[in-house]
């Protein structure tokens, strides 16, 4: 079933508010290892990608003593 207009024009503001695009190229080899990697861990590209930084930015930040 299709989003009604009001869903399209919340989801629209809600992106526009509260998320930030990030572009990122890849070459394409890099791409299908990213995907066989993500594919593997059971999840999409998207959220494999989110996951590797937010574990690289919690084992990089300083411990929090």
């Amino acid at each position: 079933m299709p989003n009604s207009p009001n869903k399209k024009n919340y989801n629209a503001n809600y992106a526009k508010n509260n998320l930030k695009r990030i572009p990122l190229d890849v070459q394409k080899e890099k791409y299908d290892q990213i995907k066989a990697a993500a594919d593997t861990a059971g999840e999409k590209v998207n959220s494999y990608i989110k996951r590797a930084v937010d574990e690289r930015m919690e084992r990089e930040s300083p411990s929090q003593a």
